[in-house]
């Protein structure tokens, strides 16, 4: 076996060579015990017009994880290039769960047509899988499990995973079900080939089962993989009948898009759905400029602040000195709350009904934050424009990082209980709503303590 991510590019001067001199033979046995991983890496460095001769040289057993590992624009380009023969036999060899991504992010126009190449049985499948809501699990599942029912003895059990094995997504995980296909149990493999041969299924079994259903978000069954230490998780309907399986590598994938996209999100720029590398600038440009636009007209409530209190500036002018200040500490503290939120609302450390025990929480923090911060400031504020001023921005810091914690946790918990994905909460949105109430504050608490006029 090729060492993983290193050999393919030592190798890379030697398979181009191949591909020049047409020496597939000697081709599909270089690249026979590569990872499909390694093999799509390798397939991008070359040139567009050799990596479809490539991919003709990839052994058949290898050709559609390959294609799986490519990305969706990828996909497309390398589809063109081949003949209907060759298209029909890559869906088929494909699983379930890759074909129906690739079904979903293809344009419709081009899905349309890949649906045209797949057998009536595939079809069928295929449909039934993209029926299912998008980010849900019935488009994750795939319908390729062993099943075994529970009056079988242990040999007929091994017999039938010999049997039926090959085309299963994993064997790891053996399902047990009865006469009408409802789960009645998740078996280990190494449970059944250490018990007793003439030992019944059900000998072996202890009836705990965690499953999802079709119509779960994705990101549950990461959440049950990592709380149960699992690789794969049964789908059920309503009713309890097995549908399919989600194995780990899957989950792992969606993990990943997931994660990507609350951190994008943060920083207020629509989810990409493909790596920065393969995105234009143009696709870059759209992804980012609605937030920036949006956050300008966000920022005219700071302006629309700063405007109204002019006269207040122009009299005591040191108070100008002690914006960025205020309300760069504030919104740092904002984003810190609202990315803890987020993250913790996602992952489910915090549920939807804990909001008030929040509350308290994040008013403490925010309590000893600004009181070290206040005291800090005010000092600044002694030396730079006398005692009054001192009191004024440690009396601002204090309630400015309180108001800021606040605003931070609040909006990924309002957004959540609106349906909406609390990332949205972005960094930048906190800090500007944080830049507004914070000159709120920081001007009424100077009128008062200065005698200014209101």
């Amino acid at each position: 076996m090729q060492e993983k991510n290193i050999l393919p590019q030592l190798l890379k001067p030697d398979i181009k060579e191949l591909i020049e001199n047409r020496q597939w033979h000697a081709l599909k046995d270089a690249l026979a015990d590569w990872y499909p991983s390694d093999v799509a890496e390798l397939l991008l460095d070359l040139e567009k017009s050799d990596r479809v001769l490539l991919y003709r040289a990839i052994p058949r057993h290898l050709a559609a994880d390959v294609f799986a590992n490519l990305e969706p624009q990828h996909q497309n380009a390398l589809l063109i290039n081949l003949t209907d023969q060759e298209t029909r036999q890559l869906l088929a060899d494909m699983s379930p769960d890759d074909r129906t991504d690739l079904l979903e992010e293809l344009p419709a126009e081009v899905t349309r047509e890949l649906l045209d190449f797949l057998s009536i049985e595939d079809l069928k499948e295929a449909r039934w899988l993209m029926g299912y809501p998008e980010e849900s699990i019935g488009r994750l599942m795939t319908p390729d499990y062993v099943a075994v029912r529970p009056e079988w003895t242990i040999r007929q059990a091994l017999d039938h995973i010999r049997k039926n094995g090959r085309d299963s997504e994993t064997i790891n995980m053996i399902y047990v079900v009865d006469d009408q296909g409802r789960l009645l149990d998740d078996l280990k493999l190494r449970w059944i080939i250490l018990g007793n041969p003439d030992d019944k299924v059900e000998s072996v079994m202890n009836r705990f089962i965690v499953s999802l259903s079709a119509f779960d978000d994705r990101e549950e069954a990461a959440r049950k993989m990592k709380l149960y230490d699992l690789v794969a998780l049964p789908v059920v309907d309503s009713d309890g009948f097995l549908l399919g399986i989600v194995t780990i590598d899957d989950v792992l994938d969606v993990a990943e898009e997931e994660a990507t996209e609350d951190i994008q999100k943060a920083a207020s720029v629509s989810p990409l759905r493909m790596s920065y590398q393969s995105a234009s600038v143009f696709t870059l440009y759209k992804k980012r400029i609605v937030w920036l636009t949006s956050l300008i007209f966000v920022n005219l409530l700071s302006s629309g602040v700063i405007h109204a209190y002019q006269e207040i500036l122009a009299a005591v002018i040191s108070l100008a000195f002690f914006i960025p200040l205020l309300i760069g500490t504030g919104g740092n503290a904002g984003s810190q709350s609202a990315t803890l939120m987020i993250r913790a609302l996602v992952t489910g450390e915090i549920r939807l009904n804990q909001w008030a025990r929040t509350v308290l929480k994040e008013f403490s923090v925010g309590i000893f934050l600004g009181l070290s911060l206040g005291i800090l400031s005010s000092v600044l504020g002694l030396v730079r424009g006398g005692a009054k001023i001192g009191l004024v921005v440690g009396l601002t810091m204090i309630l400015i990082v309180v108001a800021a914690n606040l605003i931070g946790m609040t909006l990924p918990f309002v957004l959540a209980r609106l349906k909406l994905d609390p990332a949205a909460a972005s960094s930048p949105l906190v800090a500007t709503l944080v830049d507004a109430c914070g000159l709120l504050i920081y001007f009424t608490i100077a009128i008062r303590i200065l005698g200014l006029p209101a």
